[in-house]
């Protein structure tokens, strides 16, 4: 009888144990013994180059160059493609939260897109790490307490290219806009910089996402009398609307063209005979530093192009939160949230970074331009930095920020 209660007795203590043990185990781990990351990106449409399936190859080289795991258990990364389309990216987010538990999502570049995902994510307390949209919103008027935005936004950029420019005499500026979230946070930031400097806005257009002929608008741009026409689109559209001015000999004959958000693959499609001398600012050069350029060698040889500053970016941000997973051993979206924002992000991408309370990530800027054809020395040479943009100049400072996390 007494062995018979000592059994009972250490079989209710064990059971005791077990169920102490268990939600101990839940939050200091991993909560489905996995961790899953979404990249979720444009893959078939204008802005497939600049991001694209190229972040999924970023963001696996991230997985395999921390192991393939993190807390000893394995890493997944899952793809789609959210076709520029708000209802497409977040029906494809509550899916993958909900059904397939993805912990964090990243890419996002389309700002229609990624406002919608960021809000959505953030209800279910999932980490958004957003590289591609551009849009202040995402950290000002609606940031999330689960939102990030990593790369750039529509306030950095304008702060090189149209300060160099209006300095340098560009005083009237007209803009063709793509018409939707990104493009008139762009031109709106633009706009503010220009005048700032004592320069005018002397007219707009908007233009639909995937104009495929820009000649209407460029007409307009070009009979408005300004001295730089400010394109506040992305991508292809960048590119199809350099293409056609430089048809029309709009630099020719005599205004500029201010590309507001441009990639290294827009210059490599451009060519530098078209491209030579375009000013704009960027996040990342592929050998602005031995690191840098060690790292996107590697990227080249699985991609077949050197990576833009967004895909570079992808490759950061993954890395930067399984790091917080790993140093908070668990990947609680609050736990981790609070590690992001504790730590400082030092990589190939970026040097000093610090992600603030409304999920900026602060970090210089870089005001490059394309390069002349006889100053390349090999076929993605096409760029030179001119000027560094430290970060507290480049972007709004929290004293400043609306985002209603900070109140």
């Amino acid at each position: 009888m007494f062995n018979q209660r000592k059994l009972l007795h250490g079989i209710v203590a064990g059971l005791g144990l077990m169920v102490a043990a268990g939600p101990l185990s839940a939050a200091e781990g991993l909560s489905d013994g996995k961790v899953k990351i979404g990249v979720l990106s444009d893959m078939s449409g204008v802005y497939k180059s600049l991001e694209g399936p190229g972040a999924v190859v970023a963001a696996k080289m991230a997985v395999e160059d921390f192991g393939g795991k993190v807390l000893d258990k394995p890493i997944e990364i899952v793809s789609a493609d959210h076709q520029n389309k708000p209802d497409i990216g977040a029906s494809t987010a509550r899916e993958w939260i909900d059904a397939k538990q993805v912990d964090m999502i990243t890419a996002l570049d389309n700002s229609s897109v990624a406002l919608a995902v960021q809000g959505l994510a953030s209800e279910k307390k999932v980490i958004t790490m957003d590289t591609g949209a551009g849009t202040t919103a995402l950290t000002e008027d609606q940031c999330t307490p689960y939102g990030i935005h990593y790369v750039y936004d529509t306030h950095a950029l304008p702060v090189g290219t149209a300060t160099a420019m209006v300095k340098n005499g560009g005083k009237k500026w007209f803009f063709i806009t793509a018409d939707y979230a990104f493009g008139h946070s762009l031109q709106e930031n633009t706009s503010a910089v220009v005048k700032s400097l004592d320069g005018e806005v002397v007219g707009n257009v908007n233009a639909p996402l995937g104009t495929t002929d820009f000649s209407s608008y460029l007409l307009q741009a070009q009979s408005s009398g300004a001295d730089v026409i400010g394109l506040a689109n992305a991508g292809q559209d960048t590119v199809n609307a350099i293409k056609q001015a430089n048809q029309f000999r709009i630099v020719q004959s005599g205004q500029k063209l201010a590309g507001m958000l441009v990639f290294i693959t827009d210059i490599q499609s451009m060519g530098l005979d078209i491209a030579q001398g375009l000013q704009f600012t960027t996040a990342f050069v592929w050998n602005q530093d031995d690191e840098a350029e060690k790292w996107s060698r590697r990227y080249y040889e699985k991609q077949g192009a050197m990576p833009t500053m967004v895909q570079a970016g992808v490759y950061s941000a993954v890395t930067n939160y399984l790091k917080a997973i790993d140093a908070v051993g668990s990947d609680d979206p609050d736990a981790v949230r609070k590690q992001l924002g504790e730590m400082e992000l030092n990589d190939m991408f970026v040097k000093g970074g610090k992600i603030l309370p409304n999920g900026l990530m602060l970090h210089d800027m870089y005001l490059v331009e394309a390069k002349k054809p006889d100053e390349s020395k090999e076929d993605w040479d096409l760029l030179k930095v001119i000027s560094k943009i430290p970060a507290e100049q480049a972007y709004i400072p929290l004293s400043e920020s609306k985002c209603s996390l900070l109140k």
